[in-house]
C-alpha cells in the first residue's frame, strides 16, 4: 500500500514542488487548499479521512506576505495561518490513526534583526515586529495541540531558492535591467535554502523520530545581500548592477505594494539541528544554488 502524504496550502511554490517530488518517490499525494479540485478546508469529513493513517502532513498555507502591512492584510496574513493551523489541530485530534509527523511553516523571520551573531535553535533570539508576531503565534497554535501519537515540528524556512518561482525571480529581474547591485548598506545577511535541500530535510525529518520542535531549514552558508547580489550577477554573466539605496526601496516598496523589510532585514541563520543531526546539504553554497537554478 502507497504511504499518504498530506500537504496543506499545497498549490504555490513550495507544495507544487513537493507535490511532484513526493509523487516521483512513489506517494500517495492528498492536497488541502481553496482550490474545487482538491480537499477544502471547509471540508471537515474530507481532512479527517486525509489525515487518517497518514505518513506525514506539511501544512504550508498562509497568505503570501508580499504585500503591503496595513491593518486588512495584516489581519489576513495571521489569520490565514492560525485558523488553518488550528483546524489541522483539530481534525487529527479526531483521528483513529492519527499522522505520524505533522510539520508547519514557520519563517526564520521570527528571529532578531542580526548582523552581530549567527541565530541557531538553541541561541538564537527572537524579534520584535509583526512579522515576529505572525511567526511565534504560528507556532504557539500547532504546538498547543496535544498530540502523543504525532510528531509536531516547526520548520524554520529560510528564503527558498528554485527554478520556477519564489523570491528568485524579482531578483532574477533587477538584474536583468541593470539593477542587481547591493539593496540598503548591502551588510544585511541573506540566509536561504534550495527548495531541493528543503524537500530533503522534510524527508530526513520524517524518518528521524528522535527530532521535533523547532527546525532551521537553512543552508549552513549564509552570505551578505551585497554578496548574494554579486553571486546572482556573475552566475547571470552581468559585471555590473546599480545599488538601491535604502530611500529607493522604501519608494519602490510603496509603489508595488509590498514591504521593504523583506530585503532590509538581517537573517543571519544556521541549520544547526539539521546539521548536528547528520543532515547532508546537496546546495551548500549560493554559487552552486544559482548555477542549478539557472
Amino acid at each position: 500500500m502507497m504511504k499518504k502524504v498530506v500537504l496543506a496550502g499545497g498549490t504555490g511554490f513550495i507544495g507544487t514542488y513537493f507535490e511532484k517530488r513526493f509523487k516521483e518517490l512513489g506517494f500517495n499525494v492528498l492536497i488541502i487548499s481553496r482550490q474545487d479540485k482538491h480537499i477544502h478546508w471547509n471540508d471537515r469529513r474530507g481532512i479527517v479521512d486525509a489525515l487518517e493513517g497518514a505518513e506525514l502532513l506539511v501544512n504550508l498555507a498562509g497568505k503570501s506576505i508580499n504585500c503591503r502591512y496595513n491593518e486588512k492584510n495584516k489581519q489576513a496574513i495571521m489569520e490565514s495561518r492560525i485558523t488553518t493551523t488550528n483546524i489541522l489541530g483539530e481534525c487529527i485530534q479526531r483521528c483513529e490513526n492519527q499522522p505520524k509527523v505533522w510539520m508547519n511553516s514557520s519563517t526564520v523571520t521570527i528571529y532578531r534583526d542580526s548582523v552581530d551573531a549567527p541565530m541557531t535553535e538553541e541561541h538564537g533570539e527572537i524579534g520584535t515586529g509583526f512579522s515576529v508576531d505572525v511567526a511565534s503565534r504560528w507556532e504557539q497554535e500547532m504546538f498547543r495541540f496535544d498530540l502523543p501519537n504525532t510528531r509536531q515540528i516547526a520548520l524554520r524556512i529560510a528564503i527558498v531558492l528554485g527554478k520556477d518561482g519564489g523570491a528568485i525571480m524579482p531578483l532574477r529581474n533587477l538584474v536583468r535591467f541593470g539593477l542587481g547591485g547591493k539593496q540598503g548598506n548591502g551588510e544585511q545577511k541573506v540566509s536561504w535554502i534550495h527548495i531541493e535541500d528543503l524537500f530533503q530535510s522534510v524527508l530526513f525529518l520524517s524518518q528521524r523520530t528522535d527530532l521535533d520542535g523547532v527546525i532551521n531549514c537553512s543552508a549552513p552558508n549564509p552570505v551578505s545581500n551585497k554578496e548574494f547580489m554579486a553571486t546572482l550577477r556573475k552566475v547571470m554573466g552581468r559585471k555590473m548592477g546599480l545599488p538601491a539605496p535604502k530611500m529607493i526601496l522604501e519608494l519602490g516598496a510603496f509603489v508595488i505594494r509590498t514591504e521593504s523589510e523583506l530585503v532590509l532585514k538581517s537573517r543571519w541563520v544556521l541549520p544547526e539541528k539539521l546539521e548536528q543531526s547528520g543532515f547532508k546539504f546537496e546546495y551548500e553554497t549560493l554559487e552552486n544554488t544559482l548555477q542549478d537554478i539557472m
